[in-house]
């Protein structure tokens, strides 16, 4: 049957591959920390992360409303920590506390990796690279080891290109009525 809906997975999907992969471009030392990506963060990885979820959310997908809120959400977040001690709204975080929110996060999306076990491998491959990530970032953060910085960096590149590819995976097949981008499983699903 039909989905009344558009899925909003892609979009979710392309906002969280997109600025991922910018954020950990700068984490590699490629390029220092700039409007680009805060931008990117607020808008594509945040609002339109936002946005899927409530879609979600009118599609009855409880996981796909929850991880698109979500990290939607850790974008604005992540935005709000790097800029508020800039404009002399709030003291800069210690790099430690920074630990325990990247921490936090993994944790979060280490029990969201469960629940794509019933999802396809392009899916589990993206929410366990991320939960990686976060606990990569979280060590980086309580140590001070830029070495693992850099490892969580192009982790990080890789995660948000599984993201992309399985957006485009979603558009290509409905848009085409076929598997055009094989993602592990007999057909598509939500987020």
């Amino acid at each position: 049957m039909q989905q009344p809906f558009a899925n909003p997975a892609p979009l979710g999907l392309m906002g969280f591959g997109m600025t991922t992969i910018l954020l950990n471009i700068h984490n590699a030392g490629f390029f220092p920390i700039s409007a680009m990506i805060l931008a990117m963060g607020l808008c594509y990885g945040g609002l339109a992360q936002i946005i899927a979820g409530i879609m979600e959310y009118r599609r009855n997908n409880t996981f796909g409303m929850t991880a698109f809120i979500s990290y939607g959400l850790f974008w604005w977040s992540l935005v709000l920590l790097l800029i508020m001690p800039k404009m002399g709204i709030a003291e800069t975080t210690p790099t430690a506390y920074m630990g325990c929110y990247l921490f936090m996060w993994g944790i979060f999306t280490l029990f969201m990796t469960l629940g794509t076990l019933k999802y396809n491998r392009v899916k589990q491959a993206i929410f366990a690279g991320l939960t990686l990530l976060f606990f990569l970032l979280a060590v980086r953060d309580f140590t001070q080891n830029s070495l693992i910085g850099i490892i969580a960096a192009y982790e990080g590149i890789i995660v948000g290109a599984l993201a992309i590819y399985l957006a485009m995976a979603q558009v290509l097949e409905e848009q085409f009525g076929r598997t055009i981008l094989p993602i592990g499983e007999k057909h598509l699903k939500t987020v």
